[in-house]
């Protein structure tokens, strides 16, 4: 019987499950559900196979963690899972945000990164354990993107006001490429350390795979405008994102921000046609993308939820993750805290500390830090490795199940402060 198969009816029907309880008893955001309750299925499955063993449902769901899920996420469905989180991007409406969502987007990331690399590299060299400081940075620019798909769902869950909800998605959803490009430039210093090449490293990787994207959007966009048929439409973006990974695992490049791009480009080049009057029907295209977006994603939740028990119990890991989790905070609040006091007036009356409480506590992780933390496995030893792959796991954890979750309260407590300020004033 094939092993695939039976893997994906394994975790369909986790999915489907799970999600059915949630929507009848817990009633939880659909992604923490996934998470949480794969975490204690897995844990309760450990406590099982301790005592009784051949137990065959017991060993398919114990071997989840097994399962290769770097090349799941890097040779599978990474590049779409970017472009689907890209191509939704509505260009011109960021014209009005375009100064904060930027700073966000780039300054926070780039400054989440460095502190966070910073404050762990001193946590490491207190323990005195295997990590460089150009480890510690890549570390940090694979934690510091926040996911789209888990903050929008969390904030559609209160009457979050319209701009500043624009402007968490739109930080979420452009900090992806930023943070993969972070990634590329840090994981080549810590390749230069053996090659020396660091600039070289960079410039093919960031460079070629943005030139890529560019190219391959471009010509597979003239087909989808000149096509009246929406399903090809839909054909050829698959064929332009998986082209352009494809090309770049080739050549060297960095497939992942080759999709970031081909999906920036769709949404510009769809904007740009509306904007002259030819306005091209997407529904098909755009429903197609969110429901594979949702499929993959609740996929990725379900297997870090079984998988995330076994991680723990690799070496160091325990301690690292409850100080990444730690850093990860403060890394996190300074950065937005910094930029938001050069963002100007703040959207919707908001004060700088709130705005900065509500980033912070809503900046969620998901699938792609998994998937960057998976991808320095061959160039890392196994110590600084299962470091870094714990300590993902945990803020991935943390950020989705004890953020999301108390996300509501924390929004309600701010703004129960700023109506007392006003009621004051």
């Amino acid at each position: 019987m094939s092993g695939f198969l039976i893997y994906t009816v394994v975790l369909l029907l986790l999915i489907v499950i799970i999600g059915y309880f949630n929507e009848k008893v817990t009633k939880f955001t659909y992604e923490i559900s996934l998470m949480l309750f794969s975490v204690v299925i897995s844990t309760v499955l450990l406590l099982v196979n301790s005592f009784v063993s051949s137990v065959p449902v017991v060993e398919i769901l114990n071997s989840f963690h097994k399962i290769n899920l770097q090349a799941f996420l890097m040779d599978g469905v990474l590049c779409f899972m970017l472009f689907a989180g890209s191509c939704h991007m509505r260009v011109l409406d960021f014209k009005k945000h375009a100064r904060i969502i930027g700073l966000l987007s780039i300054g926070a990331t780039l400054l989440g990164a460095v502190f966070y690399g910073l404050l762990f590299y001193a946590i490491v060299r207190l323990l005195s354990l295997p990590l460089s400081l150009p480890v510690c940075l890549m570390f940090g620019s694979i934690t510091a993107p926040t996911d789209p798909i888990a903050a929008t769902s969390i904030l559609k869950k209160f009457n979050l006001p319209k701009d500043t909800g624009f402007i968490i998605e739109g930080e979420s959803l452009l900090n992806d490429g930023v943070g993969v490009a972070l990634f590329v430039c840090f994981s080549g210093m810590v390749t230069a350390e053996e090659s020396g090449n660091f600039f070289v490293v960079m410039a093919k990787e960031l460079f070629g795979a943005v030139l890529v994207g560019l190219v391959v959007s471009s010509l597979c966009f003239l087909v989808v405008r000149s096509t009246k048929d929406l399903t090809r439409r839909i054909f050829t973006s698959l064929l332009a994102v998986s082209a352009s990974y494809l090309l770049c695992e080739y050549f060297g490049f960095s497939g992942a921000i080759a999709s970031v791009v081909c999906g920036v480009m769709f949404s510009a080049f769809r904007n740009f046609e509306a904007a002259k009057g030819n306005v091209l029907e997407f529904g098909q295209f755009d429903g197609f993308w969110e429901i594979l977006d949702s499929l993959l994603n609740s996929m990725l939740y379900v297997m870090l939820g079984l998988s995330f028990p076994h991680i723990l119990q690799m070496p160091h890991v325990l301690l690292m993750s409850c100080a990444a989790i730690i850093i990860n905070l403060v890394g996190r609040s300074s950065s937005v805290g910094l930029m938001s006091l050069l963002s100007g007036k703040l959207p919707d009356g908001y004060d700088k500390f709130s705005f900065m409480k509500l980033l912070t506590w809503g900046g969620l992780r998901g699938g792609l830090s998994v998937a960057l933390a998976m991808s320095t496995q061959p160039f890392l030893e196994s110590g600084a490795y299962y470091i870094v792959l714990g300590g993902t796991y945990a803020i991935v954890f943390f950020t989705t199940i004890v953020q999301g979750m108390t996300m509501a309260k924390v929004y309600q407590g701010i703004e129960k402060k700023r109506r007392s300020h006003k009621v004051k004033a």
